[in-house]
């Protein structure tokens, strides 16, 4: 399979042109895993705090040191898992998936004006290790983020060290290339564990409106399962911000649904060595968009048979959380649900849902703050697949 990539420089200058020039196009252009990854800048520079660390192989031990590290902020939150009891049957094989904006360090500290926020509390210094001890606290076996700039000098080599794979995309002019300073351009990373699922395929996604490419971007990957056999296609994305955009999401999401049903349809029509052609989908996103959008009633009425995850903390169970982001900004407070685990319902179980924070956890400051890294909440969801009829 030919590959491409989207390439990083050293400068935001060369990392404007080539970036450009990669995703000129909005057909996806296949990533290897970044432990292929020819096009790792040479010029990388490791945090010297973490260069013993990337070295760690024992996830209990790297949240130690980074617990270490933390020791003398706030509690962090303590979330319980709402375990559910609609399964007729033991999950036979749990995949636990982590939906997060980590909140992009250049757009933190420059561009998103977190008026309540100590500048001490957005240091990258500091950010690093809240970020890590999240990840490695529930230890997902897929992990989707958006807004990451800081993909090859911390999160990739960290996480390969515990045994990821992942692939990365940018988006083509990242506002982080405005901010002195910066890192780099933000885009989205999705990791996997290799130990659990084999890489099949992934594609780069830019996203179109109306067959004119925008500024997002997705990423798509082909898993298989080893202890099942069963492939889960995992995608994923970061739509437009900002209200006034209502229809440029709703077309973005349109055109990631058209690509995700091509992708299944042709990876379910080509010999896979599975037992079965059945492929999971598992969408995670910040959408940007609150559920009353068209985008969201897109993906609800989407002949996928995809459904929310998080609908299933609700009494009804058919009702998102009150929030997934909380923050404050110069133009007031916005507390509101924009971040979404999407599942193939018909071949896929939630066994259990991560809670959300209270209020009184937050804070009055709200998020991001000494306790927490970013202004959206994670996400994390345990599902199993189920057994075929």
């Amino acid at each position: 399979m030919e590959t491409m990539v989207c390439p990083m420089g050293g400068g935001a200058t060369r990392l404007y042109s080539a970036l450009t020039q990669t995703l000129r196009s909005s057909s996806p252009l296949p990533l290897p895993p970044s432990h292929l990854d020819p096009h790792q800048p040479a010029d990388v520079n490791l945090d010297p705090d973490f260069c013993q660390q990337i070295k760690v192989s024992d996830p209990v031990e790297l949240l130690r040191q980074c617990e270490e590290a933390l020791r003398d902020r706030p509690p962090r939150f303590h979330r319980k898992f709402t375990h559910l009891g609609d399964g007729d049957s033991a999950p036979s094989s749990t995949i636990r998936v982590m939906q997060w904006n980590i909140l992009a360090q250049a757009l933190g500290e420059g561009l998103d004006s977190f008026v309540q926020c100590p500048l001490e509390a957005l240091s990258w210094t500091r950010r690093k290790y809240l970020i890590l001890e999240e990840i490695l606290t529930y230890r997902p076996q897929i992990l989707c983020l958006q807004e990451v700039d800081h993909y090859y000098d911390t999160l990739q080599p960290v996480l390969a060290g515990l045994g990821y794979s992942s692939n990365f995309c940018p988006k083509p002019w990242s506002p982080c290339l405005d901010v002195e300073g910066n890192n780099g351009p933000d885009g989205c990373a999705l990791f996997f564990d290799q130990s659990q699922y084999e890489f099949l395929d992934s594609v780069s996604i830019r996203l179109s409106a109306m067959r004119i490419p925008t500024n997002q971007v997705a990423v798509v990957t082909m898993l298989r399962c080893r202890s099942t056999g069963r492939c889960v296609c995992v995608c994923v994305t970061h739509l437009k911000a900002r209200s006034g955009w209502e229809w440029l999401r709703s077309a973005q999401g349109a055109d990631l649904l058209r690509h995700l049903q091509n992708l299944v349809q042709k990876h379910a029509g080509e010999p896979t060595g599975a037992p079965s052609t059945d492929i999971s989908l598992l969408i995670c996103g910040d959408f940007n968009a609150v559920p009353t959008e068209e985008v969201y009633r897109r993906f609800t009425g989407s002949p996928l048979g995809l459904d929310s995850a998080y609908k299933k903390l609700s009494q009804d169970g058919l009702t998102e959380p009150e929030y997934t982001t909380w923050k404050i900004r110069p133009t007031g407070e916005c507390c509101t649900t924009l971040d979404y685990i999407w599942y193939s319902q018909d071949t896929l179980r939630v066994d259990a849902v991560l809670d959300m924070p209270t209020e009184e956890q937050i804070g009055p400051n709200r998020l991001p703050s000494f306790s927490y890294p970013s202004d959206h909440l994670s996400l994390v969801c345990d599902f199993s697949f189920k057994e075929k009829e």
